[in-house]
């Protein structure tokens, strides 16, 4: 297609995004309200972006990523991160076969499509770095051998920000592999007593029925390609970025000490790809400035590095995110 023709692109979000509304609203059944928790994780779904989930216990964190992979009918697998975990027991590892005097390869719980990295902070670093090779080449080695993984795989991982005991904090080579890390927030009063008459009894929970295919995904991420994004949207993603880096040289001098390094060159690349899933689930066939600003604190926060100084002044990246939208101008 040459030319941008706004009418195909219509017609085509129309038809590939019509499944978006099914898979919240079967969601919906099991999860009450943490619509925004829910609506990240399908911009990491559709952006093939992973997603960070930061929360104190009962959040419905799980349950959500559960029902996602439930609800999209593929492969799920919740792995507990513990202190003594090992590497081979999530990516897999070579048997001897003592009959045969030969190795065979086993593979791990992460050849699945949809990993739940539950508590990933409670394991050492060698755990966690044996999902960078999957979460950014899609791949995995074994012994010599490697192997791909499949077209859709997502890592899910939580992370508990209040008990920061026996944790292992995540380097920021794997963090800035995230594309997007959200915070996830207590309910409303009304959502806590909806939670409370639905769960507060026994027997088995709702079950999600499959909604959409793993292929409607897989087509609903070729959509997000041809999405119409402005030059002056493109642009403004560029500056947001620019000025995480060099506060100062746009108008906020006073942040400047609070920075130690800015985000990274996958931080324009994941707001332009969550901004244009932000999009697509509104079933728009282009990206606007506010599409990009409402994605920008999950996508930024965890790529700002702060000083010490902004410790002691209690500033967090979350805050120099909101002032970098304030300062930045909108097109």
């Amino acid at each position: 297609m040459p030319d941008f023709d706004l009418s195909y692109v219509k017609d085509r979000i129309a038809t590939e995004s019509a499944f978006v509304d099914d898979l919240i609203s079967e969601i919906s059944r099991v999860v009450v309200g943490q619509r925004y928790m829910v609506e990240r994780l399908l911009i990491g779904l559709l952006g093939d972006g992973h997603v960070l989930l930061e929360g104190v216990p009962g959040l419905a964190k799980t349950l959500t990523v559960r029902a996602l992979s439930d609800a999209i009918g593929t492969g799920f697998q919740r792995i507990q991160f513990t202190p003594d975990l090992l590497p081979a027991d999530l990516l897999g590892t070579l048997v001897y076969n003592q009959k045969e005097g030969s190795f065979s390869i086993k593979k791990g719980p992460i050849f699945t499509n949809v990993i739940l990295a539950d508590e990933i902070n409670r394991s050492p670093a060698k755990v966690q770095s044996a999902l960078l090779e999957s979460m950014q080449e899609r791949q995995v080695t074994i012994g010599d051998t490697t192997f791909a993984l499949d077209d859709l795989f997502l890592v899910l991982a939580t992370q508990n920000p209040i008990e920061q005991e026996g944790t292992y904090p995540l380097p920021e080579a794997q963090v800035d592999r995230f594309m997007l890390k959200i915070r996830v927030q207590y309910p409303s009063r009304d959502e806590e007593l909806e939670i409370m008459r639905r769960m507060a009894r026994t027997g088995e929970q709702p079950d999600i029925r499959p909604v959409a295919r793993p292929a409607q995904i897989l087509n609903a991420r070729d959509v997000l390609n041809e999405l119409y994004i402005d030059e002056r949207v493109e642009q403004y993603i560029v500056d947001l970025v620019l000025a995480s880096r060099d506060p100062a040289g746009f108008g906020m001098p006073d942040v400047e000490p609070l920075v130690q390094y800015g985000a990274s060159p996958r931080g324009s690349i994941n707001l332009n790809l969550a901004a244009r899933a932000h999009a697509f689930l509104r079933h728009r066939a282009y990206v606007t400035p506010e599409d990009v600003r409402a994605v920008a604190p999950d996508v930024m926060q965890h790529r700002i590095v702060i000083t010490y100084e902004a410790e002691a002044e209690d500033v967090t990246s979350a805050e120099i995110v909101d002032r970098i939208l304030d300062a930045v101008e909108v097109p």
